[in-house]
């Protein structure tokens, strides 16, 4: 196992390359995690979650949560660790100017708390973290140049959440704000338990159960939330993983259709074609 570490400040950087490793307890600072390649497990009380590339887990400062990469490669992980003062600050810049102009040292600082779920990493937060695992392979100890990409980081994943989870809960049909919130929170567990078990045969009766939600409930909240029913977004999921497997490995397509958890190649390809407007050959 080899492990690149860096402080920055008292925010933390960790790029990890193992076959095996494990971690138990609570580090008391905000989190984000991402794998290069492979899988990595982790368990947040009752919830066991999978990450798989081009994903991320996002956790709060106080959740005590164990992960655990077992592979028979070595998978690449990269985790990033805020201290919950840098946080705040970076809540405390976002405040009307009014406010920090006219009261700086009346604010009261708080640890704000987000939704801790498996978020699709894209834009400007993947070339983020791409920039930052770079530097630490260049053994940089440029601490203004990381602080930005630190800085960058926070608000990058900030618009990543407005749309996954801000916006989501607007678009719940309920009154109340902070059953929205709930409801929100429960439909995040059920795409989560998607995500993670993606290549398995998921029962809808299992994320029903999963989320604390009837399956009916679960049907009509999901489609508002995500704008697909379960179904369809286990299938879409599929197909970007299978996406992965095309651009980063040279696995055959048949031995692809099985891993991301089709059981037909002829229906896979008729599916990827569908949604693509390639076949998975021309798209390789």
């Amino acid at each position: 196992m080899s492990t690149t570490r860096i402080f920055v400040g008292n925010n933390e950087i960790i790029n990890q390359n193992s076959c095996a490793s494990s971690f138990t307890g609570l580090t008391g600072k905000y989190s984000i995690n991402m794998v290069f390649n492979g899988a990595a497990d982790y368990k947040l009380g009752k919830r066991e979650l999978r990450l798989h590339p081009e994903n991320f887990i996002f956790l709060n400062s106080h959740t005590n949560y164990s992960s655990r990469i077992d592979s028979a490669i070595p998978v690449n992980a990269l985790s990033v660790f805020f201290d919950p003062r840098f946080v705040q600050d970076f809540e405390y810049s976002r405040k009307n100017h009014a406010v920090l102009l006219d009261n700086p040292f009346d604010y009261k600082y708080e640890n704000p708390v987000f939704v801790e779920s498996i978020y699709p990493l894209h834009g400007a937060l993947k070339d983020n973290l791409l920039n930052l695992g770079a530097l630490l392979n260049s053994n940089t100890t440029d601490q203004l140049l990381l602080n930005d990409c630190l800085h960058n980081c926070l608000l990058n994943y900030y618009g990543i959440y407005n749309i996954e989870v801000v916006s989501r809960t607007a678009s719940l049909k309920f009154l109340s704000h902070v059953t929205k919130s709930e409801i929100l929170r429960r439909l995040s567990m059920a795409k989560d338990y998607i995500i993670s078990n993606y290549n398995k045969n998921i029962r809808l009766d299992d994320i029903a159960q999963m989320a604390c939600l009837s399956i009916n409930h679960l049907l009509r909240t999901f489609k508002q939330a995500y704008q697909q029913s379960p179904h369809q977004f286990l299938t879409t999921f599929r197909l970007q993983q299978a996406k992965y497997y095309l651009r980063n490995t040279d696995y055959p397509v048949s031995e692809i259709v099985d891993m991301v958890g089709f059981e037909c190649p002829s229906s896979f390809i008729r599916l990827f074609r569908s949604s693509f407007n390639v076949t998975p050959g021309q798209y390789r």
